[in-house]
Order: C-alpha cells, then sequence, then structure tokens
C-alpha cells in the first residue's frame, strides 16, 4: 500500500476518496439531491463496480518519466498476473516476448499444482489487499465532508460537482488512514446513474506516515477518470499521480505516474466486443 519508496502505486487512496458520504449537505430546490444523498448513491453504484472489477481482464500503459510499459492484467486462478506485452510502445522482440510466454507458462503450470493451502494463501493474500481497500474506502466516511457545487458538462456526461475537505476532529485508526487526514478532492459524479466520471485529490498538509518512514508533502495530487465498459459498469480509464515525500524526512521523493487502463474484456472474450461500450 503506501510506501516511501512507492507512493505511486497508492491508487486505492484516490479510489477510497471517491466513496466518501459525507454529513454535509447542500441542496438546491425541492427536486434537487443534496451532497449526502449524491455520496450515498455513488456509494452503492461504485460497490457494485468495484466487486465485479474482478471478473475482467484488461490492459495498461504505464508512463514513469520518458518510458512506458504496457501489461495485460490477467485473473489467473483467483489472483492478478501481469504480463509485459511491450515497452516504449513497441512490442516486444522475439526473445523478450518468448521469456514473457515462458513465465506465464510457468506460472500457470505452478497455480495448477498447488496445494490445497498454497493456493488458499495466494488468494487469500489477493483478497485481504482488495478488503484493506474497501475497509479504507469505509474509514473515508469519517475523515471528510463534502459539498456540493453545482451541476457541469463533463465530456458527453452532466454531472454533479462536490468538493470534500478533511473533517476536523477526524483520528484515523490505522496509518493507512492517517494518509487521508491532509487530504482534499473534487468528485465529478454522474448526475444520470452516480457512476464517477472523475476526481481529483491533493494533499495540502504534511502526513507522517509511521512505519514507512516518510511524510507526504503538499503538492502530492491526483486524478482519476472513469468509463462505462457494460451496461451499468464502470472502471478506470486513466490514473495520474505526482508523488511527493521526504524519506526519513531528510531525502525527498518525487515520483510521477500516468497510467491508462483499456482493453477490459471479460477472461474468452475478445477486447473489442467491449471497447466501445458507452
Amino acid at each position: 500500500m503506501l510506501s516511501a519508496l512507492s507512493i505511486g502505486r497508492t491508487r486505492h487512496l484516490l479510489f477510497a476518496l471517491l466513496l466518501a458520504p459525507s454529513l454535509a449537505s447542500t441542496s438546491g430546490s425541492a427536486q434537487e439531491l443534496g451532497a449526502k444523498e449524491i455520496i450515498q448513491r455513488s456509494v452503492e453504484v461504485n460497490r457494485r463496480d468495484w466487486d465485479l472489477a474482478p471478473g475482467y481482464d484488461y490492459s495498461q500503459r504505464e508512463r514513469d518519466g520518458e518510458k512506458t510499459k504496457t501489461n495485460e492484467e490477467i485473473m489467473l486462478a483467483g489472483s492478478r498476473y501481469e504480463r509485459l506485452v511491450a515497452v516504449d510502445d513497441k512490442p516486444l522482440s522475439r526473445e523478450a516476448e518468448a521469456k514473457e510466454r515462458r513465465r506465464f507458462d510457468r506460472a500457470v503450470a505452478e497455480r495448477q499444482q498447488e496445494s490445497p493451502s498454497e493456493r488458499e494463501h495466494r488468494v487469500g493474500q489477493y483478497k485481504r489487499e482488495i478488503d484493506r481497500d474497501h475497509a479504507l474506502m469505509g474509514e473515508l466516511t469519517k475523515a471528510l465532508d463534502f459539498s456540493l457545487s453545482g451541476k457541469e458538462i463533463l465530456g458527453r456526461h452532466e454531472v454533479y460537482v462536490l468538493k470534500g475537505t478533511p473533517r476536523a476532529g477526524y483520528i484515523p485508526p490505522n496509518r493507512y488512514a492517517k494518509a487521508l487526514t491532509g487530504m482534499q478532492g473534487t468528485l465529478w459524479i454522474d448526475a444520470a446513474n452516480f457512476h464517477w466520471v472523475k476526481a481529483e485529490a491533493d494533499v495540502v498538509r504534511p502526513v507522517w506516515i509511521e512505519g514507512f518512514i516518510a511524510r507526504i508533502e503538499p503538492g502530492t495530487h491526483f486524478e482519476l477518470e472513469q468509463t462505462p465498459i457494460a451496461t451499468g459498469v464502470w472502471v478506470p480509464s486513466h490514473f495520474v499521480v505526482e508523488a511527493k515525500a521526504k524519506v526519513l524526512l531528510l531525502f525527498p521523493h518525487y515520483e510521477q505516474d500516468d497510467i491508462t487502463y483499456f482493453s477490459y474484456h471479460k477472461p474468452g472474450i475478445t477486447p473489442a466486443e467491449t471497447d466501445d461500450v458507452k
């Protein structure tokens, strides 16, 4: 999860930020919803999305500085397997492709030959990571307050725009939740179906993360965009992070990541069958 050496991998923090139902409510006319009800409806919709996500394979292109790599993310016997398919937007060489194929074949064989206890350990670890993310989402219900600032058009969607700020007096129960105490953010939620269209979050005050010997610094910024891939199912399509921290409070650490997710599909179905879903 949150690491002094890999802050850019903490996408779950942003996803959690989007699920934070607030006690604050700003309402307009009698027909308009307030912030509390919008977020609450969004919670239920997006929990369903979260639960359905393991049923899809997908590809992701990750840019780190001037370098890029593209991976296939495959559900393999109960947990994710990452397979490299391109570097700097160029297909792998024959040798590299053969190496990846051998690595994949070994993984398939190893998972087929696992004992029940080995499989339980591997799949359990994967599920614990998901459960930890869900718990963090629940904690956000206590960490942030949201207010409704209005509606606007974002791309093809009419959206509610909600602003989130740290809740005064919030006491985080663990080191992961502690990172949320310094964040504020904005949500763009589809006005018709309550899926997330876009979200942004910024760290506005330093947050010391015990156990990782690091402090997250102001200037850390996250962006998330989502898209539908099937009727009623939305998934991440783009994620950007600029992470700033100090390791041991002495050494500055900066990380920038830009990740595009695409070609979501059910195992055994070609990606083209789901790419054009609106």
